[in-house]
This record gives structure tokens, sequence and C-alpha cells, in this order.
């Protein structure tokens, strides 16, 4: 049962000034009771860590006593909290583990149901505005933010995705997500990864071992995206059998990919060269996911970038879209959003003259 069937909500009006967060002339009060005091403590976060996120980006009070919390602001800052908090109640009740990231797509979430219905038409139980993917490890997952919801529905509708934005957007997580659970469904056959190696500013110099223990200090992320929607054995498994297979950009060059979903993740990385041979790869029964970050371009001073030239090149062909994530879009920690804002304000500021900050940091 959704958590408004088992709440009391009460507005009050007209208070006096002097009781209300500054600014304020109009405070509603809403009270919520939920059911299931385990789940109403997820909801809450640990030491309130939700409710604290949920009143900065809200500007609402939002003060917890067991299994129930009132929630203080204007009118509509106050509705919009309880159906963030009944949203979050609802992805409590099917196993999720909630975060301050999930705090905020639910709010975006919450905020573009509003703008589907009419305020006298609420929402039906259990309507998502934003789409999710799914696998068998982690269940449902769900886009925290439009861009996000926008990415995965590319994903769904288009053979072939370019996917832009700064770390901690999702864009690798989630394409990785989506492959597995094509695989899972048996819609394609193998999932190969790829990725140019090269050095984020370092010289790593000669790596030991076979092929795959050469590339896989290059792979890491693309590892833990796995082992979060696979179980351990499973990757194993398909690593061993050549279900998964990691295969480095160099050596992709006269095969024809069936049947496969194929990620290419740092591409940003690859020359114009590269790129090309790259895309011409894709066979029958394919689907192919390109991920970079253009403001993290690590070759040589005056090579050009092939995701940046392919984008431009590919922009408008049939079959293809290309999903942009700014930094308002990053999820991984707020604090990593505050960052590349920051590095994002100082580009700009710099005169054009002036060298990036990549090239300032560069060793000769």
């Amino acid at each position: 049962m959704r958590p408004a069937d088992n709440a009391t909500a009460r507005a009050q009006k007209g208070r006096s000034p002097s009781t209300l967060h500054p600014g304020v002339e109009e405070e509603a009060e809403i009270i919520l009771t939920f059911d299931d005091n385990r789940l109403a403590s997820l909801v809450f976060g640990q030491y309130d860590q939700n409710l604290a996120h949920l009143e900065r980006r809200l500007n609402v009070a939002a003060i917890a006593n067991g299994n129930r919390v009132t929630v203080k602001g204007t009118p509509e800052a106050s509705e919009m909290a309880r159906r963030v908090l009944e949203g979050l109640y609802d992805r409590a009740r099917q196993g999720a583990a909630l975060t301050p990231g999930d705090v905020d797509g639910t709010i975006q979430e919450a905020t573009l149901q509003g703008s589907l219905f009419s305020p006298e038409e609420a929402p039906a139980p259990g309507l998502s505005a934003f789409d999710h993917i799914s696998t068998r490890k982690r269940g449902p997952v769900r886009a925290r933010n439009a861009a996000q919801n926008d990415y995965i529905k590319a994903l769904k509708q288009n053979e072939l995705v370019f996917a832009e934005g700064p770390a901690g957007t999702g864009k690798t997580w989630l394409a990785v997500g989506y492959a597995v659970s094509l695989l899972e469904a048996g819609q394609v056959d193998r999932l190969i990864i790829s990725r140019p190696a090269v050095e984020a500013g370092e010289r790593l110099g000669f790596l030991p071992g076979d092929m795959r223990e050469k590339v896989d200090p290059y792979l890491r992320p693309i590892y833990d995206a796995l082992y979060d929607f696979m179980e351990a054995r499973h990757v194993d498994r398909g690593l061993q059998t050549g279900m998964i297979e990691i295969a480095p950009l160099a050596f992709m060059r006269g095969r024809t990919l069936t049947n496969a979903l194929v990620l290419l993740d740092e591409a940003q990385n690859t020359t114009s060269m590269q790129m090309k041979m790259f895309l011409t790869r894709l066979g029958e029964g394919s689907r192919m996911i390109i991920t970079g970050d253009p403001t993290q371009i690590d070759l040589p001073p005056g090579q050009k970038s092939g995701l940046v030239e392919a984008v431009r090149i590919l922009n408008g062909v049939e079959g293809i879209s290309r999903v942009t994530f700014k930094e308002a879009d990053v999820v991984r920690h707020d604090l990593v959003r505050r960052i590349v804002a920051a590095y994002d304000t100082d580009f700009r500021n710099n005169p054009p003259q002036e060298p990036s900050y990549r090239e300032r940091n560069q060793r000769p």
C-alpha cells in the first residue's frame, strides 16, 4: 500500500511571518506516517541524511520521529517533498538501496510527473516518469535525471548511441547495465568491450602478462560495472567462454561484429582513424555504444579526437543518437558535481589564447 494511504496530511496556512522560513508568507505542514518502520528508516537515510538532502534541495524543513516525518515549507515545496518521500518509499519497497543521489533523481522525476498532469489530476500509483533498465542481479534501475532518461530511451531505440559528458554522470555504468540486460534477454550473444590504451598524463611503461592482463588496468571501471549488474561467477564464466570479450581497440581492425553489444569507453582518446575503423565494425544484429568526455582528452597536443570528429560528421544520420550530459547531471557524489562545475567555470573564464588546464599541467 502506498504511504499516502496510511498517512495523514494537514495544511496550515496564514501563520505569522515570524514562524515561517525567511521570505515565506504562507507555509504548509504535511505529516506522513509510513506503515513499515524498517522501510521508513531507509527512506530517511543513515542519520537522516536523505531528509537533510531533501531539505537543501527543496528548501523545506523535514523532521523525522519514528516512522513519521513532518514537512514544512511553501505549499508547492511541501507537496513536492511529499511526492518525493512517497516515491522513495516505493523504491525501498522494491528493494532498492537509497542514497542522496536517489533523492535527486526522485525530485527530478516528481518534477517531470508534475508537468505531465494537471493540478487536479494526480499521477496513478506506481507510475514512473523515468525509464529504466533491468537485470537479474539489481532488478529495475531507474534513471536519476532527465539526461539519464533520454540516454536509456536512446539506447532502446537506436543501434548506435554516442554519450558525452563529464565523469560521474553514469554514462558508462548505464551502458554496461543495458548491455547486460540485452545479454540476459538473449537479444545479443556477446558483449564486446573496448577502450583506447592511453594513460591520463602518466607513462606506465611496459606492462607484463598476456593481452587481457595488459589491458585490465585500463578497464577497471568496466569490470566494476559488470560486477554491479552480474554475479561474479557469471562474469568470470562469460570471460572464459568469450561471451564477454575484452578487445583492445588496436585489435578490432578487420573484424565484423554480429549479434553483439559493442561498447567503446573513453572514446575521446581515439584518433580519427581509430574511430572510423571502430564504427565500421558494426555487423548484423549488433548495437554499439560509444562513451567519452571531450573535456578530458589525453591525446598528444595537436592530435584530433575521433569522438569529437565523429559526432560532428554523423550528426543527423538515421539510426544514430547523441546524448550530452552536463555537470548538473553528475550523480556520483554531490562534491564531484561541484568540482566539475568549478573546472568548467575556470575553462570559460580563461582567455582563448591561454592553454587548457590539461596542457598547463602536462609534463614536457
